[in-house]
C-alpha cells in the first residue's frame, strides 16, 4: 500500500469500516456509510486510514453485500490471507471527495447531515447538532443536545421531515420522549 499526503481531513469521504475478516481467503467484512453501492463491489483504487495516520492506497479486486445484510464483502489486492485481513479490522474505507457521485435536486450527501444544527422549527434555535451517523437498517442520526446529552434520532421523513444542508440545519418532529430517553 502507497502512503499519499493529505492536505485535510476535507480531501476524503469515509465511505465505510472494516470490521471483520470473512474466512481463510483474505477477504473482509465492510460496514457501510455509504448509500452507493458500488464503492463496495466496482474493482479500482481506494484508501485505507488508520487513526491518526496517513490514508494508504489499496486496490478493490472485488465485492458483495452479503444476503439480507447491509454489510459487503470485499477483496482488496495483496490481501491473500486471515491474518492479512485481520491486520486491517478498524481501519476506515475511503474515497476523494471529489469522487462524490452527482445528486438530484432535493438529494444529499449522508456525510454531509454531520454538523448541521437540528431545529424543532425552521426558524427557532438550534437545540443541538448532529454529530455523527450509525448505518443500521436504517440509518441514525447522533444528536448532541445543548446540554451535552447524546441522542440517536431515527433520520426517515417523518423525524426529519425538512433538511437544508446549504443552510446549516435539519428540522425535527420527534415523538414524544425521543429527546428525553
Amino acid at each position: 500500500m502507497l502512503a499519499l499526503p493529505m492536505n485535510a481531513d476535507d480531501d476524503w469521504l469515509t465511505v465505510g469500516k472494516l470490521v471483520a475478516a470473512q474466512g481463510m481467503g483474505g477477504e473482509l467484512r465492510i460496514n457501510p456509510s455509504s448509500d452507493f453501492p458500488e464503492r463496495f463491489t466496482k474493482p479500482g483504487q481506494r484508501w485505507l486510514k488508520e487513526d491518526n495516520t496517513e490514508p494508504k492506497a489499496i486496490e478493490l479486486l472485488a465485492g458483495r453485500q452479503l444476503p439480507g445484510k447491509s454489510l459487503y464483502v470485499v477483496r482488496f489486492a495483496g490481501v491473500n490471507n486471515r491474518t492479512a485481513a485481520e491486520a486491517l479490522v478498524g481501519q476506515k474505507l475511503l474515497v476523494p471527495s471529489s469522487d462524490r457521485p452527482s445528486l438530484e435536486e432535493g438529494e444529499f450527501h449522508l456525510l454531509d447531515l454531520v454538523g448541521l444544527e437540528a431545529r424543532l422549527t425552521s426558524t427557532g434555535p438550534a437545540i443541538g447538532q448532529v454529530t455523527d451517523l450509525t448505518a443500521a437498517g436504517n440509518d441514525l442520526l447522533e444528536i448532541e443536545l445543548l446540554s451535552g446529552r447524546k441522542v440517536l434520532v431515527p433520520f426517515v421523513e417523518a423525524i426529519v421531515p425538512e433538511v437544508q444542508p446549504s443552510q446549516g440545519w435539519l428540522r425535527l418532529t420527534p415523538p414524544p420522549g425521543l429527546l428525553e430517553l
